[in-house]
């Protein structure tokens, strides 16, 4: 199905599963293939809601919506129009940052526990962001995707204002780091995770920046522990 929450905004949507509660999940740069994974655990007990952003897949994205704020209100009132409660935010990378906005925002206390895998976002000193550059004659990641995260992330591809908004977040978080992430190091995910007011770190050991992907038993055995499914 597709959103349209504008004129002219059209956002495809996965809704799929059933139950009791709603889990939202927001890609990162790898786009909506790359939390398939995530969807999959999620559909069978719960209803999962999937957004793919302007901008990814060739979805088409306006010049206007253009920055992380956009998309973290919009998915709000995505929450709001479905009449949703106790959601969990699961989010992956830039779609870290946008659920990490989302929690600052969300008057409206809609969600109610935050997991985020290798999330990008803040400004943590001593640790830019570095997007990886694939070998020569390796696959990369759509140059269309990756111009589309500029886009909203600008050219810092960081909100120097975000770890201090973090602080008025109370709702559980859970943040996973792959041991071996070279984007975003787990020093960063330490930081970030250290900035809400109830935040648990953890680190997965042989997983990259996409540890649900990677290191899938163990990453999936730390979130079902966290939202009580253990």
């Amino acid at each position: 199905m597709n959103l349209r929450p504008h004129p002219g905004l059209d956002i495809p949507l996965v809704d799929t599963g059933a139950g009791d509660r709603t889990v939202l999940v927001l890609h990162g740069g790898a786009g909506p293939r790359g939390v398939e994974p995530i969807v999959e655990h999620f559909a069978p007990h719960a209803r999962v809601l999937a957004p793919t952003h302007p901008g990814w897949a060739g979805t088409p994205r306006p010049d206007w919506f253009a920055g992380v704020d956009d998309l973290a209100v919009t998915y709000l009132d995505l929450l709001e129009d479905e009449e949703a409660h106790d959601v969990l935010v699961v989010a992956s990378s830039f779609g870290g940052w946008v659920a990490s906005e989302m929690a600052v925002r969300d008057r409206g206390a809609r969600i109610s526990r935050l997991v985020v895998l290798d999330g990008i976002g803040p400004d943590v000193e001593g640790h830019a962001i570095s997007l990886p550059q694939p070998p020569p004659g390796a696959p990369g990641p759509d140059p269309a995707d990756m111009a589309a995260l500029r886009a909203y992330a600008g050219p810092r591809i960081a909100d120097p204002k975000l770890l201090r908004r973090l602080a008025r977040v109370r709702i559980p978080a859970l943040l996973i780091w792959g041991e071996d992430d070279v984007v975003v190091p787990p020093e960063f995910g330490k930081a970030y995770a250290a900035a809400f007011a109830d935040a648990r770190f953890e680190v997965v050991a042989g997983a990259g920046h996409v540890p649900h992907v990677q290191a899938p038993a163990e990453t999936f055995a730390l979130i079902d522990e966290f939202t009580g499914r253990a």
